[in-house]
């Protein structure tokens, strides 16, 4: 049986209530806050009117880690619209769930830049997330089997405003930009080269093998591991699951 992975009626405004201070900081903006307000009337209205909308928790990327936690920032652009398969964040499936392409080919990827270390035998990225990898998507809902739907309804306003949030944070972050629609946000990233910002196709099958900068062999895991080490800072642990993360720490 699927995750019953589906969004119930009234529960967006407790869900933004409960987010850490600083992320609700970034939503307190008027404009921010109107699109918010908009974009939580439509998903309401759909629900009401019997559409069934994904996932249950839109907000999940971003439960437990405040700005100053995050080291390297994902971004995906739209929930997977099957039932049991969107949890919240980007990329990401539950462990029993069918691998999709973009993740086969994300993991893949992982295997070429962490050679000798196994990967995980599960879909689920919370251990990325637990360890200070924001995994967001730019569009937070989308309703069954409709890729899309829940765009340009005021999501976009909403996470420009958590990526610029994480951006203006002192710590420096690795920002993961792949494909078109990633690298739009990096004009939500200050000029100043304190970020390190990494850039390549999308995952997706239909596009991580085309120029101008094939996903496939792209490096970026590796690539985000030196630039830490360069700053003394613990790795990523992209491939095995046998990790222990407390105060922002890597332990084996």
């Amino acid at each position: 049986m699927p995750h019953d992975n589906r969004l119930q009626q009234h529960s967006l405004a407790a869900q933004v209530a409960a987010l850490p201070p600083a992320w609700r900081a970034a939503l307190q903006d008027p404009p921010v806050a109107r699109a918010l307000e908009n974009v939580t009337a439509y998903v309401e209205d759909r629900l009401a009117q019997g559409a069934i909308v994904y996932p249950a928790t839109p907000f999940r990327a971003l439960e437990g880690l405040a700005p100053s936690d995050v080291r390297v920032v994902i971004l995906g652009q739209d929930p997977y619209h099957g039932a049991g398969q969107a949890q919240g964040l980007a990329f990401s499936v539950p462990d029993d769930c069918r691998r999709p392409p973009s993740l086969r080919n994300i993991f893949n990827q992982v295997a070429q830049d962490c050679p000798g270390t196994p990967l995980p035998r599960g879909n689920d990225l919370s251990r990325w997330a637990r360890q200070g990898v924001l995994l967001l998507n730019t569009c937070l809902t989308v309703e069954d089997g409709a890729p899309a739907s829940h765009a340009r309804r005021g999501w976009e306003a909403v996470t420009d405003a958590l990526i610029r949030q994480v951006a203006v944070d002192p710590a420096p972050k690795a920002f993961l930009l792949w494909g078109a629609h990633a690298q739009a946000k990096q004009a939500l990233l200050p000029d100043n080269n304190r970020h390190l910002v990494l850039t390549a196709n999308h995952p997706s099958p239909l596009s991580a093998r085309r120029p101008p900068v094939p996903f496939v062999g792209c490096g970026h895991f590796a690539q985000v591991n030196a630039w830490l080490a360069a700053q003394g800072k613990s790795p990523i642990d992209w491939a095995t699951e046998n990790t222990d993360i407390r105060q922002g720490e890597f332990r084996l």
